[in-house]
């Protein structure tokens, strides 16, 4: 792994010119793009992709994980081994498992999410794709979801790339985000603005 050491070296670079406060373009830029283009030499971006889809999923759905993710002070080993149990129990790529093992001996597992939302963003990036988020308050079929991706490709004129999450706390209807144009249509946003009109009254 050649190509990942020079990766690497070219992010510690980076990571000295920046100030403290700038790591989350670090995460983006460096440590994300690295992925990408190490994925696209082995030619795993599909596989990688995949896999880097059910990471997030399981970050937004085991509390545990995302303590172990967030916790400072969680011991570098406890995070290799849950990243070496899981690699093992999924079958992830070895490039995927390295990669994760690399942010965690750099002190930089806490951004996981991040550069990982970012790598699915430069993947879409790549295809000519739009990225979308999808909130709805109750689990959608795969029909609803393709409808509504349908429905947003004619809106933007592009292949749309729609990340579905269900989240009980919107009670009812959907928040659709694309870039920076959000779509909420949920009761949780109407009783606010409801709430909102009541204080201002």
């Amino acid at each position: 792994m050649c190509y990942l050491s020079e990766i690497l070296k070219k992010s510690s670079n980076s990571e000295q010119k920046l100030s403290s406060n700038s790591t989350t373009s670090l995460t983006k830029n460096s440590y994300s793009q690295a992925l990408f283009e190490l994925a696209s030499e082995n030619n795993s971006i599909n596989d990688i992709e995949v896999q880097v889809s059910a990471i997030l999923g399981l970050i937004d759905k085991s509390i545990d994980f995302k303590d172990l993710i967030k916790d400072p002070t969680n011991k570098i080993e406890d995070q290799l081994k849950t990243i070496n149990t899981i690699s093992n129990q999924f079958k992830f790529n070895e490039l995927l498992k390295k990669f994760l093992g690399f942010l965690v001996s750099k002190r930089r597992f806490f951004y996981v999410e991040k550069i990982l939302n970012d790598f699915l963003f430069i993947c879409s990036n790549a295809r000519g794709e739009i990225q979308a988020e999808l909130s709805s308050a109750k689990n959608l079929n795969e029909n609803e979801i393709n409808n509504i991706k349908n429905e947003l490709s004619n809106t933007f004129g592009s292949n749309i790339k729609l990340n579905h999450k269900y989240d009980s706390s919107l009670i009812g209807g959907l928040i659709i985000k694309v870039g920076s144009t959000m779509i909420d249509t949920s009761i949780k946003n109407k009783l606010q603005q409801i709430e909102k009109k009541m204080i201002e009254a």
